[in-house]
């Protein structure tokens, strides 16, 4: 009797041990981790240029142990330029310019290094591409712009800092994952392919589009609005010979920016990941037409003051959203879906957006995301048990305690 109490005991304290080492794990990376850019000074030579013409730049936390032939990229968002001197104006800043940004970037989500919460690609090497063209990596034109000295060459930046991961071992990848977010999402689905194509020995190339995938709608209000947008922006960098030729061969190619017209034409593995209540598309895409964000401020910063009316066009988005995503996003095992109710934009290089995230169908967005990844099941499901847009933020040492809680590796059976 005493020997079967002590190996209780004994399983008890190893078990508070493990929750302990556990718990200081996730305390230790509790605040991230910092990884210093790469500037692409011999790219410069080539054309491949920010708006302002500084180098391409890149963060890479190199990998290790069973990660270390595993790659995963994630493409900074950022919106676009639809002006010349919109464009001006931009190169002026982080979004256009890389002597204006950090000289390091912060690693969550995807990126995280630490296993607790990021258990299938921790250990991967992990790049953060920076964004700094404003036309989603498409754009090449050779002439500097006389009257403004900007340069349009996202699609040289792209290829460049692709040849230097894969001469920095990317050649030899396994396993590789191309995502982005928001601008950097549909950068992923238009390059989706071409990524693919760089790494015809690896096992398994997949992408991640991760609030990526603009609406046209076209029987939803703004339509015009966000036509006229996107045309400036194929204007602007003078895309239309450069978008997907399946699609500009079939409509006007001021509509092949929007991911609905081009999305099933991807043969590579994808996975989408969106809020149905999107808040960039919200607040940037439709709200201009409906009084803009200043009618709409007390709403927007706070959910529980919007009115009938207001709920009403953001219920009639996310029904067309939903109803766009069903249609272009397939069911098949290549394919992946993952739309939460949350109001908010940008997701998988987060940690309330990956590991932490709000779950559907009972899996976290990186939990949903991995399985589809290595095949271990596969993944579509759209969150319908919220009627109405949900505010999902929570401070960060709250998100984390929940997040750990979650986990349930401290339970002490």
């Amino acid at each position: 009797m005493g020997k079967n109490i002590r190996t209780m005991v004994d399983h008890w304290l190893i078990k508070l041990l493990m929750c302990s080492v556990f718990i200081l794990n996730a305390q230790l990376a509790h605040g991230g981790k910092y990884v210093n850019l790469t500037f692409l000074e011999c790219a410069v030579p080539k054309g491949a240029v920010c708006l302002d013409g500084s180098p391409p730049a890149y963060a890479l936390d190199e990998g290790f142990g069973d990660g270390a032939n595993s790659w995963v990229l994630f493409i900074e968002g950022g919106g676009w330029c639809a002006s010349k001197s919109g464009c001006l104006e931009r190169s002026k800043s982080a979004i256009g310019s890389t002597y204006l940004k950090s000289k390091s970037t912060f690693f969550k989500g995807l990126l995280d290094n630490n296993q607790t919460f990021n258990p299938d690609f921790y250990n991967w090497n992990r790049v953060y591409i920076t964004y700094c063209d404003g036309a989603s990596f498409m754009a090449d034109i050779e002439e500097v712009d006389p009257e403004t000295n900007v340069t349009y060459r996202g699609a040289r930046i792209f290829d460049a800092i692709m040849d230097d991961l894969l001469a920095k071992g990317m050649k030899n990848a396994d396993n590789a994952i191309l995502s982005g977010g928001s601008a950097g999402g549909l950068a992923t689905t238009l390059n989706c392919d071409k990524f693919r194509g760089l790494l015809p020995n690896a096992c398994r190339v997949k992408c991640i589009a991760d609030s990526g995938t603009f609406l046209h709608g076209k029987h939803l209000v703004g339509t015009k609005y966000r036509e006229n947008y996107f045309a400036k922006v194929v204007e602007t960098h003078e895309l239309a010979k450069r978008l997907p030729t399946k699609c500009t061969s079939k409509m006007d190619p001021n509509l092949c920016l929007f991911p609905e017209n081009f999305i099933r034409d991807i043969q590579t593995p994808l996975f989408v990941v969106e809020a149905g209540y999107e808040k960039f598309q919200t607040e940037d895409l439709m709200l201009p037409v409906l009084g803009g964000k200043e009618q709409w401020n007390s709403c927007i910063t706070n959910l529980t003051l919007c009115n009938s009316t207001q709920l009403h066009y953001m219920k009639e988005f996310r029904a067309a959203f939903v109803k766009t995503l069903r249609k272009v996003i397939d069911k098949s095992s290549s394919r992946g879906l993952f739309v939460h109710s949350c109001y908010r934009h940008g997701h998988i290089d987060l940690r309330d957006g990956w590991a932490c995230s709000t779950k559907v169908a009972n899996k976290t967005i990186g939990k949903a995301v991995a399985d589809w990844y290595f095949d271990r099941s596969p993944f579509h499901a759209i969150d319908h048990q919220h009627k109405l847009p949900q505010n999902c933020t929570l401070p960060e040492d709250e998100l984390v305690k929940k997040c750990l809680s979650s986990i349930n590796v401290c339970e002490l059976h």
